[in-house]
């Protein structure tokens, strides 16, 4: 008796602060859909165009770090240098035509990021160290071949990827695919299901016969898929290949990621969380912009919310 009165103590605590932090969001929603329908121009025809691109864009790279930080490797710095690279490499392969340049894309971002995940994965060095290595790579490469210069080729080839599907543009349509087949992945297959073990307690993983370097590999390369979605759209949509195009897209996702709910440690979260998180950052930037807020207040505001968000978090699963 008095062992299950001891339980019944421990777990009140516990589902008070799930009851709090259910609230906090709630309430967070509520305020923010307020401010929303209170700023003149918000509902404009511009500002939504603007904040669905922003959404389409960020989205996709956003659900590629979803990947990551659910194998319990945090994040990637260089998710937004790998979005620009590729940006130069689509546009430089559209002499083999639209599709050559897409396979070529995609395989780049693929190989750029799965060569991370893999050396990641087996050696088990630090994301953040790996990231930031690779980054600073990129950087050096591209300014090397490059002399720091974008692509702007001519020709109307790109023009296929800025038409809509039905009523959405293109973009939308692309990032509510790349959250539908996400989730899929992390829902219906083998390959979800040992992201989310590996995430969660990497020991037990190997001890299920998980082998944990294909995951973290996995991982990486869907990163770099999404990645490589964002950059062709972004691509076509500016006419052009340039580093600057990804500037703070890392930034921008691993928030999305985080206010949506995903554990920053791994091992819990979803592609609709990111959709949630995505479209949640999509409009305090909107909101942000039409406030008159400077680049370097909009970053430091976000921080401030993605720094709420993770205490909230550690606070609903701390015993």
């Amino acid at each position: 008796m008095s062992d299950i009165s001891i339980a019944e103590r421990l777990r009140l605590p516990q589902s008070r602060r799930k009851r709090m932090l259910v609230a906090v969001r709630a309430a967070a929603v509520v305020a923010l859909v307020a401010a929303a329908w209170a700023t003149p121009g918000f509902l404009t025809a511009t500002s939504l165009f603007s904040l669905a691109t922003t959404m389409s864009f960020i989205g996709c790279v956003a659900v590629g770090m979803t990947f990551i930080t659910l194998s319990g490797n945090v994040m990637s710095f260089c998710l937004g240098a790998t979005l620009s690279v590729t940006t130069i490499v689509f546009m430089a392969s559209l002499p083999l035509g639209l599709f050559g340049a897409l396979v070529v894309a995609f395989a780049f971002s693929a190989a750029l990021t799965g060569l991370q995940g893999l050396v990641i994965g087996t050696v088990r060095a630090n994301p953040i160290i790996v990231s930031m290595a690779v980054l600073a790579l990129i950087y050096g490469f591209v300014t090397l071949f490059t002399g720091g210069r974008g692509i702007y080729p001519e020709g109307s080839e790109t023009d296929v990827l800025k038409g809509r599907i039905g009523p959405l543009p293109l973009p939308v349509a692309a990032f509510l695919v790349t959250v539908a087949v996400g989730e899929l992945i992390l829902v219906t297959t083998r390959f979800g299901r040992n992201l989310y073990m590996v995430g969660s307690n990497h020991r037990a993983a190997v001890a299920a016969g998980v082998v944990t370097w294909r995951t973290v590999t996995g991982a990486y390369v869907m990163a770099g898929l999404c990645t490589a979605l964002s950059a062709v759209l972004m691509a076509a949509r500016y006419s052009s290949g340039d580093m600057e195009h990804g500037i703070g897209y890392d930034y921008h996702a691993i928030s999305a990621v985080l206010v949506g709910g995903t554990a920053i440690q791994g091992g819990e979260g979803s592609a609709l969380r990111t959709l949630a998180g995505t479209v949640i950052i999509s409009v305090i930037q909107v909101l942000l912009l039409l406030w008159g807020f400077s680049t370097q207040m909009q970053y430091l505001i976000v921080g401030l919310i993605v720094l709420g968000v993770i205490m909230l978090h550690t606070l609903g699963e701390s015993r």
